[in-house]
């Protein structure tokens, strides 16, 4: 018997994945910005405030509420330092020293260390031999991109690469720690997550950055505040619209929009170089994450 087809994606569905990849990718340019006059530790700790007291308004404008349980607060902890927290600052102090569209062409290879983590650490999710040849792909265009900043004498911008590829890995980790959560409000929980990410770098921010004897340009402010609002805030709720209605296949399809538009947004209105070495790596990139999601079609007649 023929399984029924799946129902085509609507036009809105379409148009709110394209909006979320702009929002996403537009927090690249942001940052580069922003941390010209606020460290990174005391951006990420207000990026979360104003998107976790967002988040909380909206929580309680719904019947939904925060999660019940040790466990589930327990990941929550470990989804907030992981997915938010650690990789938010990652980020913020690698663009301190690399363009925006570096940072967005190194964070193309979150899925494809998420495809490698859930090898190991996920039941039922081996890795094919599709997918371990993406994931060799798409870090060869990691080394392409990395590789000769550090051969002719700027090795200095290597260890900011790797604090944002590091945090394209903590996302991956978190991605990974929340296929296991327990059932409960996916708004709750993430309210939950975004009150433990808080509740870490606050205290962090005040001690290491003393951040009340700052003196930061209205555009780091005002900075701050969008990515606390848009990519973060207004995103989840995009987010958990398209993964209700359309689910996490049509979800993925993101991963091949935000490095683009974040090169784009990055050359348009930061004038960034974008040189042949990184349209290569970014070519090599999307080329192995197209090759790790890659089913036959027997495989996908074998599921349907």
């Amino acid at each position: 018997m023929t399984a029924p087809r799946r129902r085509r994606a609507s036009w809105v569905s379409y148009l709110l994945l394209v909006l979320l990849a702009a929002i996403w990718s537009s927090s690249f340019m942001v940052i580069k910005v922003t941390v010209v006059t606020l460290p990174p530790l005391t951006l990420t700790a207000v990026r979360l405030l104003v998107a976790a007291v967002m988040l909380a308004v909206v929580l309680g404008m719904t019947s939904e509420r925060l999660p019940r349980g040790g466990r589930v607060w327990a990941m929550c902890v470990l989804i907030g330092f992981f997915g938010n927290a650690l990789p938010f600052t990652l980020i913020g102090w690698g663009e301190t020293q690399i363009a925006s569209s570096q940072a967005a062409i190194l964070m193309a290879v979150m899925p494809l260390a998420t495809v490698l983590l859930a090898h190991f650490f996920s039941d039922g999710e081996r890795a094919t031999r599709y997918g371990l040849t993406g994931i060799a792909i798409g870090f060869g265009g990691v080394v392409v991109l990395m590789g000769p900043s550090a051969l002719h004498g700027t090795g200095s911008d290597i260890w900011h690469q790797l604090a944002v590829s590091g945090g394209a890995v903590s996302y991956a980790v978190s991605a990974v720690i929340a296929r296991n959560l327990p059932p409960s409000s996916v708004l709750g929980r993430s309210v939950a997550v975004m009150m433990c990410a808080t509740a870490m770098m606050l205290p962090a921010a005040l001690l290491i950055d003393q951040p009340l004897g700052l003196t930061p340009a209205s555009e780091a402010i005002w900075g701050a505040v969008y990515l606390g609002v848009l990519p973060t805030g207004i995103a989840t709720l995009i987010y958990f619209r398209l993964i209700g209605a359309e689910g996490a296949g049509f979800f993925s399809y993101i991963n091949y929009l935000i490095p683009v538009m974040g090169v784009f947004w990055g050359a348009s209105l930061l004038a960034e170089r974008v040189s042949l070495q990184a349209v290569l790596a970014l070519v090599m990139i999307l080329s192995g994450l197209f090759v790790a999601n890659y089913r036959p079609k027997r495989d996908r007649h074998a599921n349907a």
